[in-house]
């Protein structure tokens, strides 16, 4: 499982990189290495601009500047990875994300 881990961190760091650039071709490779996850029954997700308050359970938050009101995510170093086993849906992975 920890390999599976690994490759999904790594196509959403490659895949975060792209969206700066916009590049379609690439982009259309990720969506099918995505889809195969999900079919070995593995999805991940960036809570990105999110809300984000000291109950949520799926991220361990980097906080930057003081907490007040509303706080967001700002950026997301690794995603929430779950794998769904016998139709039970289960998070491997929390997100790791910057918080302002």
């Amino acid at each position: 499982m920890k390999q599976i881990v690994n490759i999904i961190n790594q196509v959403f760091e490659v895949e975060k990189k792209l969206q700066a650039q916009q590049v379609s071709a690439v982009q259309r490779n990720l969506e099918r290495i995505k889809a195969e996850l999900s079919e070995l029954g593995y999805q991940y997700h960036s809570p990105l601009h999110e809300k984000w308050d000291e109950t949520r359970t799926d991220c361990e938050a980097n906080i930057v500047g003081t907490v007040r009101g509303k706080m967001i995510i700002s950026d997301v170093i690794k995603p929430v990875v779950y794998q769904t086993h016998n139709s039970v849906k289960k998070i491997i992975q929390k997100a790791i994300v910057v918080v302002e």
